[in-house]
């Protein structure tokens, strides 16, 4: 089956059918955006990336999209606070090009990260999240570095656990738990360190192609360059939340951006 953007707008729009809801396409953007009548809030998405999806999964593609979109609006129009809500927020990684303000035009509270990812922190509620902007943090009497120090001691306790693959000599490791945050990962270096000194023998490579997986390699010649640039590419392209198709080289505590231009299939 061929999935088009008519295709798959058609079927978003069929499953998203609520009276208390209205859906306004841009054509332009070839964006869907799901609006509450009564309050104005809603949520935009990318129908390309959908259409990518679809061409792999099918018609789960579009499912996974509305039950997202669905829990969205669920708490978009609920009063939310930080207060009480200190085992609830995370650090999540995204690309520099995500928006710096909500669509409601409130400040998203954020913090530089590498030349491709940016760090802003979300209020986890339960089968789906809400970004914190600048009003949600002085609503709730929190400060930046309190955020900043309770979001990133949570990440710390979420599983970390590998699977592992190795191809052509290089060994390839995925945490994928599907808990929301696992590119987030990226963001604890005392883990980074254990795995550079006590995991990888070659050189280490990082990559966060989107939201649900982080990729630690261990690259030990130059097909494992190659390798990686194409399941980054893959990974980018289906994925629900996607961040950047680089890969970053782990040195000496930083993380440095790296275009791997692969050559073998």
């Amino acid at each position: 089956m061929k999935w088009t953007i008519q295709k798959v707008k058609d079927l978003l729009i069929k499953k998203l059918d609520n009276p208390d809801w209205k859906l306004l396409y841009d054509k332009e953007k070839d964006e869907l955006r799901i609006e509450n009548k009564m309050t104005n809030k809603g949520i935009t998405v990318s129908l390309p990336p959908i259409v990518a999806k679809a061409e792999v999964s099918n018609e789960l593609a579009i499912d996974e999209t509305v039950y997202y979109v669905t829990e969205a609006l669920k708490v978009m129009g609920d009063a939310v606070s930080l207060q009480g809500q200190e085992n609830n927020v995370y650090p999540v990684i995204r690309s520099t090009s995500f928006p710096k303000k909500s669509k409601e035009g409130k400040p998203l509270i954020m913090k530089a990260h590498t030349a491709e990812t940016r760090i802003y922190y979300a209020l986890d509620l339960g089968t789906t999240y809400r970004l914190i902007d600048q009003e949600l943090l002085d609503q709730s009497d929190w400060d930046l570095e309190k955020l900043e120090k309770i979001s990133h001691q949570n990440l710390s306790t979420l599983s970390r656990n590998m699977s592992k693959d190795t191809v052509a000599g290089n060994v390839f490791y995925f945490v994928s738990t599907k808990d929301g945050y696992d590119a987030s990962k990226i963001l604890l270096p005392e883990w980074l360190e254990y795995l550079k000194n006590e995991v990888i023998s070659g050189e280490m490579a990082v990559a966060v192609p989107h939201g649900d997986v982080c990729i630690i390699v261990d690259i030990r010649n130059k097909t494992g360059y190659d390798v990686l640039a194409q399941m980054c590419m893959s990974f980018f392209a289906n994925g629900h939340v996607p961040i950047t198709a680089l890969s970053f080289m782990y040195t000496e505590g930083k993380l440095e951006p790296v275009f791997i231009l692969g050559k073998n299939k």
